[in-house]
């Protein structure tokens, strides 16, 4: 055998190993419990056809569901229950069906519990595995009638099974009593799954460790899917466990009054928000360092949560920027992502998959808006994005974000306020000016290094993003409506239709 019996005994279930660590520890019971749906039937076939896979023998004991719909449930997910894994549909036995030998001096209860762990044990005595699956508890507690009687059961069990190398997994799906904890003293680990119903969009799960005695874990909550193929459970991110070796310089936009404006650029291994109004050009802003990043010989990940892609491509077209082209040339991901569908857990995984499969440097997520109204029961979307952006930097990845503020001039508010986790923060604006609405541009914040303290005019025409001189003859721009105060201005002047000043 590859896996050693001195060694964990992996789940076969990606991103649960790395949860626990490297898997469940040997000759111990664990519980895996949750309500049903949850997905407790799958990950417990995915430990069984891991172990078969580096030939151990496993052992399937079901009180509840048949022969025939576990290996339906397996060819589901493309996998066939081979030899190597029994099933043994536990039945009761056909004197205990007949009513009129069920009643004795005896409840019909005592028979039924005593003939089910008789008939657990012989199963387990005549296969002699290395992995046991038990389920479910529901029925046994239903048989034991009372807590101290089902306690003792579990003991009864527990002990059976340390005399063996057997690693046990029990499934509970707590429709009997889910108050009842009897099992989690018992068991050497405890794995609770659960099923969530936002009020749009698909169900969101997600699953905890509670317990897992003399072994270090991942703690916290870490959402998974069930797709085919199984469950994938993507773990909670912890920035601090990421660090990468990389050199931190200045990363320019490719438009000198941009850069000057950033005082040389942008920092490599920084976050920078893009925050102001619908259409002011946030993410021309951001796919304008994308292009840089291209033009530098490296390559970009774009998630895009709220325009569909095929507008996107004919828009950054007319702008010279093909991104159609430089997705199909592999140097440019980009996304379309439905964040009704999506857990914060997995966009996270997504992200970095992104970096560390496609060695992308440069990371647009465009916009938080979308992502966080299609999920507004999550409380901890701030602290998700705090640990990516804390890993993205660590990465030496450049990350741009935008917000969209409600309102168009004069006093605005964000949905979602994310400034103190950017390191540099960069404002669009309308103004009005000579009976025309403006955009202004300025950096109100930068902790590596200088900036300008200038708000700049900008346009946005065919060959993209124009700055103008600082807009030092007006005061009250960011408010809207500009009072004039010098001789003469520096506004923007018409530009052609090719994109240049006339």
């Amino acid at each position: 055998m590859t896996d050693s019996l001195g060694a964990k005994a992996r789940t076969g279930v990606e991103g649960l190993d790395d949860i626990l660590f490297g898997g469940l520890s040997r000759r111990h019971v664990f519980l895996l419990e949750g309500a049903p749906g949850s997905g407790k039937t799958t990950i417990a076939l995915q430990f069984l056809l891991e172990g078969a896979h580096i030939g151990e023998r496993c052992l399937y004991i079901t009180l509840s569901e048949t022969e025939e719909e576990l290996r339906d449930s397996a060819l589901s997910h493309g996998k066939e229950i081979g030899h190597q894994v029994e099933i043994f549909e536990l039945v009761p036995p056909e004197s205990l069906l007949d009513a009129d030998q069920q009643q004795s001096l005896l409840y019909s209860s005592d028979l039924e519990l005593g003939e089910t762990t008789k008939l657990i044990f012989e199963a387990f005595e005549r296969v002699k595995p290395h992995r046991v699956v038990i389920d479910s508890l529901s029925e046994i507690r239903l048989l034991a009638q009372s807590s101290l009687r089902y306690r003792r059961q579990i003991l009864a069990l527990k002990h059976f099974f340390s005399r063996s190398d057997a690693t046990v997994l029990l499934l509970d799906d707590m429709t009997s009593d889910a108050m009842d904890k009897t099992v989690h003293s018992v068991v050497h680990g405890v794995i609770h799954l659960e099923q969530l119903a936002p009020d749009y969009g698909s169900e969101r799960r997600r699953l905890r460790v509670l317990k897992y005695r003399g072994q270090a874990y991942r703690g916290g909550y870490h959402d998974f899917v069930i797709k085919t193929g199984g469950v994938s459970v993507f773990p909670r991110l912890r920035a601090v466990e990421h660090k990468s070796g990389f050199e931190r310089s200045l990363l320019a936009s490719g438009i000198s009054a941009f850069d000057d404006l950033l005082g040389g650029g942008i920092a490599r291994g920084s976050s920078t928000l893009l925050i102001g109004p619908a259409g002011t050009g946030k993410s021309l802003v951001a796919l304008q360092f994308v292009e840089a990043a291209i033009r530098r010989g490296e390559r970009a990940a774009v998630f895009v949560f709220d325009e569909e892609l095929g507008l996107l491509f004919a828009r950054t077209k007319e702008m010279g920027l093909d991104l159609e082209t430089l997705r199909d040339q592999k140097l440019i991901h980009i996304e379309q992502v439905d964040a009704a569908e999506l857990s914060p857990g997995e966009f996270a995984h997504r992200v970095r998959d992104r970096v560390a499969s496609f060695n992308a440097t440069t990371v647009v997520i465009d916009s938080i808006n979308g992502y966080q109204a299609a999920m507004p029961e999550e409380n901890a979307l701030i602290l998700h994005m705090h640990e990516l952006l804390q890993y993205l930097n660590r990465q030496g990845a450049n990350t741009f974000l935008t917000v969209a503020q409600h309102g168009l001039v004069g006093d605005m508010k964000s949905p979602v306020d994310v400034t103190y986790l950017a390191d540099t923060v960069i404002l669009l604006r309308y103004f009005e000016a000579e009976g025309r609405v403006r955009r202004a541009i300025s950096v109100i914040k930068k902790r590596t290094g200088q900036h300008e303290d200038t708000i700049r005019e900008y346009r946005i025409g065919s060959n993209g993003l124009t700055l103008g001189e600082p807009l030092s003859g007006f005061q009250g721009i960011l408010r809207g409506v500009p009072e004039l105060i010098g001789g003469g201005h520096s506004l923007l002047r018409k530009l052609n239709e090719d994109g240049s000043d006339s």
